[in-house]
Protein backbone atom coordinates (compact mmCIF):
# COMPACT_ATOMS: atom_id res chain seq x y z
CA UNK A 1 0.00 0.00 0.00
CA UNK A 2 1.46 3.39 -0.91
CA UNK A 3 1.22 6.76 0.49
CA UNK A 4 -1.71 7.61 -2.30
CA UNK A 5 -3.62 4.75 -1.09
CA UNK A 6 -3.04 5.44 3.07
CA UNK A 7 -4.36 9.22 2.13
CA UNK A 8 -7.59 8.02 0.22
CA UNK A 9 -8.28 5.68 3.01
CA UNK A 10 -8.02 8.58 5.57
CA UNK A 11 -9.54 10.61 3.46
CA UNK A 12 -12.80 8.30 3.22
CA UNK A 13 -13.09 7.61 6.45
CA UNK A 14 -12.49 11.14 7.57
CA UNK A 15 -15.71 11.92 5.47
CA UNK A 16 -17.20 9.13 6.77
CA UNK A 17 -17.06 10.46 10.90
CA UNK A 18 -18.02 13.85 9.58
CA UNK A 19 -21.39 12.58 8.51
CA UNK A 20 -21.13 10.56 11.58
CA UNK A 21 -20.94 13.93 13.37
CA UNK A 22 -23.55 15.38 11.18
CA UNK A 23 -25.33 12.57 12.92
CA UNK A 24 -24.80 13.05 16.23
CA UNK A 25 -26.27 16.44 16.34
CA UNK A 26 -29.34 15.66 14.04
CA UNK A 27 -32.87 14.24 14.55
CA UNK A 28 -35.50 12.69 12.25
CA UNK A 29 -37.12 16.39 12.33
CA UNK A 30 -34.19 17.85 10.65
CA UNK A 31 -33.82 15.64 7.95
CA UNK A 32 -37.55 16.14 7.05
CA UNK A 33 -37.22 19.89 6.98
CA UNK A 34 -37.49 20.51 3.68
CA UNK A 35 -40.14 17.75 2.82
CA UNK A 36 -42.32 19.93 4.88
CA UNK A 37 -41.81 22.83 2.50
CA UNK A 38 -42.61 21.52 -0.60
CA UNK A 39 -42.02 25.07 -2.15
CA UNK A 40 -38.32 25.46 -1.59
CA UNK A 41 -38.27 21.68 -1.95
CA UNK A 42 -38.99 22.47 -5.82
CA UNK A 43 -37.20 25.60 -6.13
CA UNK A 44 -34.14 23.33 -4.97
CA UNK A 45 -34.36 19.96 -7.02
CA UNK A 46 -34.44 22.78 -9.74
CA UNK A 47 -31.77 24.46 -9.13
CA UNK A 48 -29.49 21.19 -8.36
CA UNK A 49 -30.96 19.06 -10.98
CA UNK A 50 -32.22 20.31 -13.92
CA UNK A 51 -30.07 23.99 -14.11
CA UNK A 52 -26.57 22.59 -13.43
CA UNK A 53 -26.87 20.11 -16.50
CA UNK A 54 -28.75 22.25 -19.07
CA UNK A 55 -25.94 24.59 -18.69
CA UNK A 56 -23.23 22.14 -18.78
CA UNK A 57 -24.96 20.13 -21.73
CA UNK A 58 -25.08 23.99 -23.31
CA UNK A 59 -21.50 24.94 -22.45
CA UNK A 60 -20.22 21.61 -23.81
CA UNK A 61 -22.20 21.45 -27.30
CA UNK A 62 -21.07 25.10 -28.03
CA UNK A 63 -17.40 25.02 -27.09
CA UNK A 64 -14.36 22.77 -28.00
CA UNK A 65 -13.38 21.84 -24.57
CA UNK A 66 -11.01 18.78 -23.40
CA UNK A 67 -12.86 15.84 -23.50
CA UNK A 68 -11.87 15.68 -19.95
CA UNK A 69 -13.69 18.96 -19.28
CA UNK A 70 -16.62 17.99 -20.87
CA UNK A 71 -16.79 14.04 -19.26
CA UNK A 72 -16.38 16.08 -15.88
CA UNK A 73 -18.66 18.80 -16.31
CA UNK A 74 -21.51 16.36 -17.60
CA UNK A 75 -20.49 14.14 -14.39
CA UNK A 76 -20.41 17.26 -11.95
CA UNK A 77 -23.58 18.06 -13.39
CA UNK A 78 -25.67 15.20 -12.28
CA UNK A 79 -23.34 14.62 -9.25
CA UNK A 80 -24.98 17.04 -6.48
CA UNK A 81 -24.43 17.62 -2.39
CA UNK A 82 -21.28 16.46 -1.73
CA UNK A 83 -20.88 14.63 1.89
CA UNK A 84 -19.12 17.41 3.47
CA UNK A 85 -21.67 20.56 2.05
CA UNK A 86 -23.03 20.87 5.90
CA UNK A 87 -19.77 22.06 7.44
CA UNK A 88 -19.37 24.60 4.70
CA UNK A 89 -22.87 25.89 4.91
CA UNK A 90 -22.19 26.15 8.85
CA UNK A 91 -19.14 28.18 8.51
CA UNK A 92 -20.70 30.71 5.85
CA UNK A 93 -23.87 31.41 7.51
CA UNK A 94 -26.16 29.79 5.94
CA UNK A 95 -29.51 27.67 7.21
CA UNK A 96 -28.24 24.51 9.22
CA UNK A 97 -31.70 22.24 9.39
CA UNK A 98 -31.65 23.11 5.63
CA UNK A 99 -28.59 22.17 4.51
CA UNK A 100 -28.71 19.28 6.34
CA UNK A 101 -32.16 18.28 4.93
CA UNK A 102 -31.30 19.24 1.04
CA UNK A 103 -28.29 16.89 1.92
CA UNK A 104 -30.14 14.05 2.76
CA UNK A 105 -33.19 14.80 0.30
CA UNK A 106 -30.79 15.06 -2.73
CA UNK A 107 -28.62 11.91 -2.31
CA UNK A 108 -31.60 9.93 -2.18
CA UNK A 109 -33.39 11.68 -5.35
CA UNK A 110 -29.80 11.30 -6.77
CA UNK A 111 -30.86 7.31 -6.76
CA UNK A 112 -33.58 7.70 -9.65
CA UNK A 113 -32.69 10.79 -11.04
CA UNK A 114 -28.86 9.48 -12.05
CA UNK A 115 -30.01 6.61 -14.52
CA UNK A 116 -32.74 8.62 -15.37
CA UNK A 117 -30.04 11.45 -16.43
CA UNK A 118 -27.60 9.77 -17.72
CA UNK A 119 -30.13 7.95 -20.29
CA UNK A 120 -31.57 11.50 -21.34
CA UNK A 121 -27.61 12.96 -22.05
CA UNK A 122 -26.64 9.51 -24.17
CA UNK A 123 -29.58 10.53 -26.60
CA UNK A 124 -28.37 14.14 -26.59
CA UNK A 125 -24.79 12.83 -27.60
CA UNK A 126 -26.14 9.65 -29.74
CA UNK A 127 -24.41 7.19 -27.61
CA UNK A 128 -25.39 4.77 -24.64
CA UNK A 129 -24.38 6.10 -20.95
CA UNK A 130 -25.32 4.43 -18.12
CA UNK A 131 -25.15 3.82 -14.39
CA UNK A 132 -28.07 1.60 -12.48
CA UNK A 133 -29.63 2.64 -9.18
CA UNK A 134 -28.31 -0.28 -7.62
CA UNK A 135 -24.86 1.30 -7.93
CA UNK A 136 -26.04 4.97 -7.58
CA UNK A 137 -27.70 3.72 -4.36
CA UNK A 138 -24.09 1.80 -2.92
CA UNK A 139 -22.43 4.94 -3.50
CA UNK A 140 -24.82 7.11 -1.80
CA UNK A 141 -25.67 5.11 1.11
CA UNK A 142 -22.31 4.11 1.95
CA UNK A 143 -20.86 8.04 1.40
CA UNK A 144 -23.80 9.76 2.99
CA UNK A 145 -26.82 7.94 4.30
CA UNK A 146 -25.33 4.67 6.58
CA UNK A 147 -23.13 7.27 8.47
CA UNK A 148 -25.38 9.89 9.00
CA UNK A 149 -28.04 7.40 10.56
CA UNK A 150 -25.09 5.24 12.71
CA UNK A 151 -25.20 8.73 14.09
CA UNK A 152 -28.65 9.93 14.81
CA UNK A 153 -28.57 6.34 16.10
CA UNK A 154 -25.83 6.96 18.17
CA UNK A 155 -27.36 9.78 19.27
CA UNK A 156 -30.43 7.92 20.29
CA UNK A 157 -29.01 4.85 21.97
CA UNK A 158 -26.11 7.10 24.20
CA UNK A 159 -27.24 10.89 24.17
CA UNK A 160 -24.73 12.12 27.01
CA UNK A 161 -21.59 10.52 25.27
CA UNK A 162 -22.45 11.73 21.79
CA UNK A 163 -23.23 15.08 23.60
CA UNK A 164 -19.62 15.01 24.96
CA UNK A 165 -17.83 13.46 21.62
CA UNK A 166 -19.12 15.14 19.24
CA UNK A 167 -17.66 18.67 18.81
CA UNK A 168 -14.17 17.45 19.52
CA UNK A 169 -14.65 14.95 16.95
CA UNK A 170 -15.54 17.24 14.73
CA UNK A 171 -12.55 19.56 15.18
CA UNK A 172 -10.09 16.33 14.88
CA UNK A 173 -11.91 14.97 11.94
CA UNK A 174 -11.67 18.48 10.03
CA UNK A 175 -7.83 18.74 10.57
CA UNK A 176 -7.60 15.48 9.19
CA UNK A 177 -9.63 15.74 6.33
CA UNK A 178 -8.21 19.05 5.37
CA UNK A 179 -4.89 17.68 5.68
CA UNK A 180 -6.15 14.79 3.40
CA UNK A 181 -7.58 17.19 0.83
CA UNK A 182 -4.34 19.02 0.60
CA UNK A 183 -2.45 15.41 -0.29
CA UNK A 184 -4.50 14.61 -2.93
CA UNK A 185 -4.34 18.20 -4.47
CA UNK A 186 -0.61 18.06 -4.12
CA UNK A 187 -0.39 14.59 -5.98
CA UNK A 188 -2.11 15.52 -8.27
CA UNK A 189 -0.86 19.09 -9.30
CA UNK A 190 0.95 17.71 -12.71
CA UNK A 191 -2.33 16.22 -13.73
CA UNK A 192 -4.39 19.58 -13.43
CA UNK A 193 -1.40 21.93 -14.68
CA UNK A 194 -1.99 19.35 -17.95
CA UNK A 195 -5.47 20.22 -17.92
CA UNK A 196 -5.51 24.60 -17.90
CA UNK A 197 -5.76 26.32 -20.88
CA UNK A 198 -7.93 26.20 -23.58
CA UNK A 199 -10.81 27.61 -21.50
CA UNK A 200 -10.90 24.82 -18.91
CA UNK A 201 -10.95 27.60 -15.79
CA UNK A 202 -13.58 30.05 -17.50
CA UNK A 203 -15.26 26.91 -18.27
CA UNK A 204 -15.22 25.68 -14.73
CA UNK A 205 -15.64 29.85 -13.42
CA UNK A 206 -18.59 29.95 -15.47
CA UNK A 207 -20.10 26.68 -14.25
CA UNK A 208 -19.87 27.53 -10.20
CA UNK A 209 -21.16 30.77 -10.86
CA UNK A 210 -24.18 29.65 -12.42
CA UNK A 211 -24.36 27.30 -9.27
CA UNK A 212 -23.72 30.40 -6.95
CA UNK A 213 -26.59 33.02 -9.09
CA UNK A 214 -29.75 30.35 -9.12
CA UNK A 215 -28.90 28.65 -6.25
CA UNK A 216 -29.14 32.15 -4.64
CA UNK A 217 -32.44 33.48 -6.66
CA UNK A 218 -34.23 30.06 -6.25
CA UNK A 219 -33.67 30.23 -2.23
CA UNK A 220 -36.25 32.52 -1.86
CA UNK A 221 -36.01 36.18 0.45
CA UNK A 222 -34.41 34.61 3.39
CA UNK A 223 -30.49 35.11 3.74
CA UNK A 224 -29.52 32.38 5.13
CA UNK A 225 -31.69 29.85 2.73
CA UNK A 226 -30.06 32.16 0.07
CA UNK A 227 -26.41 31.25 1.14
CA UNK A 228 -27.27 27.44 1.39
CA UNK A 229 -28.86 26.21 -2.01
CA UNK A 230 -26.10 28.93 -3.79
CA UNK A 231 -23.91 26.81 -2.29
CA UNK A 232 -25.50 23.34 -2.54
CA UNK A 233 -26.30 24.12 -6.04
CA UNK A 234 -22.47 25.05 -6.76
CA UNK A 235 -20.70 22.25 -4.70
CA UNK A 236 -20.99 19.04 -6.24
CA UNK A 237 -20.43 15.12 -5.00
CA UNK A 238 -17.11 14.31 -6.38
CA UNK A 239 -17.08 10.61 -5.78
CA UNK A 240 -20.15 10.09 -7.86
CA UNK A 241 -19.27 11.78 -10.49
CA UNK A 242 -15.90 10.23 -10.57
CA UNK A 243 -17.82 6.71 -10.39
CA UNK A 244 -20.44 7.99 -13.36
CA UNK A 245 -17.04 8.81 -15.35
CA UNK A 246 -15.22 5.29 -14.29
CA UNK A 247 -18.66 3.33 -15.62
CA UNK A 248 -18.94 5.08 -18.85
CA UNK A 249 -15.15 6.41 -19.79
CA UNK A 250 -12.96 4.33 -17.93
CA UNK A 251 -9.88 5.28 -20.53
CA UNK A 252 -10.54 8.69 -19.43
CA UNK A 253 -8.27 8.81 -16.49
CA UNK A 254 -7.75 12.91 -16.84
CA UNK A 255 -11.60 13.33 -15.73
CA UNK A 256 -10.12 12.93 -11.88
CA UNK A 257 -7.84 15.82 -12.01
CA UNK A 258 -10.81 17.78 -13.89
CA UNK A 259 -13.10 17.06 -11.06
CA UNK A 260 -10.40 18.06 -8.60
CA UNK A 261 -9.45 21.31 -10.67
CA UNK A 262 -13.34 22.24 -10.14
CA UNK A 263 -13.71 21.52 -6.37
CA UNK A 264 -10.34 24.18 -5.74
CA UNK A 265 -12.45 26.89 -8.69
CA UNK A 266 -15.56 26.35 -6.80
CA UNK A 267 -14.31 26.34 -3.52
CA UNK A 268 -11.92 29.93 -4.38
CA UNK A 269 -15.05 31.52 -5.62
CA UNK A 270 -17.94 30.30 -2.57
CA UNK A 271 -15.35 32.78 -0.86
CA UNK A 272 -16.37 36.57 -2.12
CA UNK A 273 -19.99 35.08 -2.70
CA UNK A 274 -19.69 34.33 1.18
CA UNK A 275 -18.33 37.49 2.19
CA UNK A 276 -20.86 39.49 0.19
CA UNK A 277 -23.68 38.08 1.92
CA UNK A 278 -21.39 38.37 5.49
CA UNK A 279 -21.59 42.09 4.78
CA UNK A 280 -25.26 42.41 3.47
CA UNK A 281 -26.44 40.68 6.63
CA UNK A 282 -24.69 42.54 8.81
CA UNK A 283 -25.84 46.01 7.09
CA UNK A 284 -29.57 44.86 7.61
CA UNK A 285 -28.66 44.26 11.25
CA UNK A 286 -27.89 47.55 11.84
Amino acid sequence: MNVRMIVGLVLRASIMLTLFGFGLHATRGDLLYLLRRPGLLVRSLAAMFVVMPLFAIMMTTVLPFNRAVVIALIALSISPVPPFLPTKINKSGGHALYGLGLMVTAASFSILYVPLALLLIGKHFHRPFEMGPGAVARLIVLSVLAPLAAGIVFRKVAPSIAERIADPLGRIVGIVLLVGVLCVLAFSLPGIWVLIGNGTILAFIAFAIVGLAFGHLFGGPASQQRVTLALSTASRHPALALAIAGVNVPEERRVVHAVLLYILVSALLTIPYVSWQRRRSRRSAL
